[in-house]
C-alpha cells in the first residue's frame, strides 16, 4: 500500500469547499484542497458579491438548523480572517400567504420558533417604499435575523484560515478522476494523482462529471446590477431596500437587494426568461446578451419604479440542481470514502459554512451534529 498524501482532499474549493477544508484543518487533519481556477473565481456558483441570508428556510424544515449553525460559523470566520462576511440588515419575504415564498416563510417560522413579522400593504410601502405593485392578496414578512453574506469574501478567508490551520491548496489543479483503491482513493489530475483516505467532491456544476450517476443538472442564472436614478438613489439603499424575495404572479421569483458599500443595486428573477436554462458542465461560454436581463426589467416599472429599464453591469452563474431542490451531502453509498456535496439549487449560499462543517464531520466521524439525512445521496442512487 503506497502512503498517503494526505488524509483528506477536498475537490472543488468554492464557498462549500473552502468551508470544508477551514474546518478539517481546524481539527487537525491533513488535508489537501484541489481547485482548478482559483480560489473565489466567477465560473461557478460562489461569485456575485452577495447572497441573501435567512433562517427561516422555505425549501426543508431540516435546513433551519443548518441555517442557525451557519450564523455562528459566520462570526467565528469573521473574527478569525478580520473582515466582514456577514451583513445584518433583515429581509423581506414578499406574496401570497398561500405561496412557497411568504406561505413558506411563515410556516418556517412556526415551526421553528423564529420571530418574523407580518407586514400589511400599508405597513411595507411605509418602511419599504421601493417596493410597488402588490397583488392585493399580498403579504410581506420581515424577518430580523436575514441578511447578506459576500461568497467571494468568505472563500478567500476560509481558504486563509484553513492554510494557517495546515492545509495545503492547490489551484490550477483539475482532477480529472477519482479511483478507489484499498484503503483509500486515488484522486487523479492533469499532472499527477494523490493517494488520499477520504475525498470530498464539492465541484458544484462540475460534481456530475466527476461522479457520475447523480441527477444533476447545471442551470445558467443571469446576474444584473441597477444603478437608481437620483430621485430614488435613497429608497434602492441596502437599508431600505433590503434582501428580499418576492413570488410574482406569474410564479416567477424576483429577488435581489438594495446599494451598500459602493455595490449597485443586485437583482435576479429566478426560473424565467431566456437566459435561465440548463446547459452542459463544461460549457464555457460566460457572454451576456440582452434576453438575460430583458425580462426582468420589463418588470422594473411596476414593482420597482426608479430602477433604469438597462442594468449597470449582467454577469452569468451557474449553480447544480437535483430532482427535488434538495442538496446532495453525504457518502456514496457504494463507496463510503467518496464524500459528495452539490445541487445547492441557487439557496446554497446562506447554508456555506454549516456544509463545510457537516462536511468535515463526515469525512472524520461519519456523522454530522445537524441532522441532514434528507440531503444523503441514497435517496438517489440505492443502498
Amino acid at each position: 500500500m503506497h502512503a498517503y498524501d494526505a488524509e483528506v482532499a477536498v475537490v472543488g474549493l468554492g464557498a462549500w469547499g473552502t468551508a470544508a477544508l477551514w474546518q478539517l484543518a481546524e481539527r487537525g487533519v491533513d488535508c489537501v484542497g484541489l481547485e482548478r481556477y482559483g480560489i473565489a473565481h466567477a465560473l461557478g456558483a460562489s461569485h456575485g458579491g452577495s447572497r441573501m441570508f435567512r433562517t427561516t428556510c422555505l425549501e426543508h424544515p431540516g435546513l433551519v438548523p443548518l441555517a442557525r449553525r451557519s450564523l455562528e460559523l459566520w462570526q467565528v470566520l469573521q473574527e478569525a480572517a478580520g473582515t466582514r462576511l456577514f451583513v445584518p440588515g433583515g429581509g423581506l419575504l414578499i406574496g401570497p400567504p398561500s405561496g412557497p415564498v411568504a406561505g413558506g416563510t411563515l410556516r418556517a417560522a412556526e415551526r421553528h420558533g423564529i420571530a418574523v413579522q407580518r407586514l400589511t400593504p400599508g405597513e411595507l410601502a411605509d418602511r419599504f417604499p421601493a417596493h410597488t405593485g402588490l397583488d392585493p392578496h399580498d403579504i410581506a414578512v420581515w424577518e430580523p435575523q436575514a441578511g447578506l453574506v459576500r461568497p467571494e469574501a468568505t472563500a478567500r478567508a476560509a481558504a486563509d484560515c484553513a492554510v494557517r490551520a495546515g492545509a495545503r491548496v492547490l489551484t490550477g489543479s483539475t482532477v480529472t478522476g477519482l479511483v478507489p483503491e484499498p484503503g483509500g482513493v486515488r484522486v487523479a489530475t492533469a499532472t499527477g494523482s494523490l493517494y488520499v483516505r477520504r475525498v470530498v467532491v464539492s465541484a458544484g456544476p462540475w460534481l456530475q462529471t466527476l461522479v457520475p450517476g447523480l441527477p444533476l443538472e447545471t442551470v445558467r442564472m443571469p446576474l444584473t446590477w441597477y444603478a437608481p436614478d437620483a430621485r430614488a438613489r435613497r429608497r434602492f439603499t441596502l437599508e431600505r431596500f433590503p434582501v428580499f424575495m418576492r413570488e410574482l404572479p406569474s410564479g416567477a421569483v424576483l429577488w435581489g437587494c438594495g446599494s451598500e458599500g459602493g455595490h449597485p443595486v443586485k437583482l435576479g428573477l429566478e426560473y424565467a426568461g431566456e437566459g435561465f436554462r440548463t446547459v452542459e458542465p463544461e460549457d464555457t461560454d460566460r457572454s451576456v446578451a440582452r434576453t438575460d436581463w430583458e425580462s426582468l426589467s420589463r418588470l422594473l416599472a411596476r414593482y420597482a419604479p426608479g430602477l433604469p429599464p438597462v442594468p449597470e453591469r449582467a454577469a452569468v452563474g451557474r449553480f447544480g440542481r437535483t430532482p427535488d431542490g434538495q442538496f446532495v451531502l453525504g457518502p456514496l453509498p457504494a463507496e463510503p470514502r467518496i464524500i459528495v456535496a452539490g445541487g445547492c439549487n441557487a439557496h446554497g449560499g446562506k447554508h456555506a459554512l454549516g456544509v463545510g462543517e457537516a462536511l468535515a464531520e463526515l469525512a472524520t466521524t461519519g456523522r454530522t451534529t445537524v441532522p441532514l439525512e434528507f440531503t444523503a445521496p441514497a435517496r438517489f442512487t440505492g443502498r
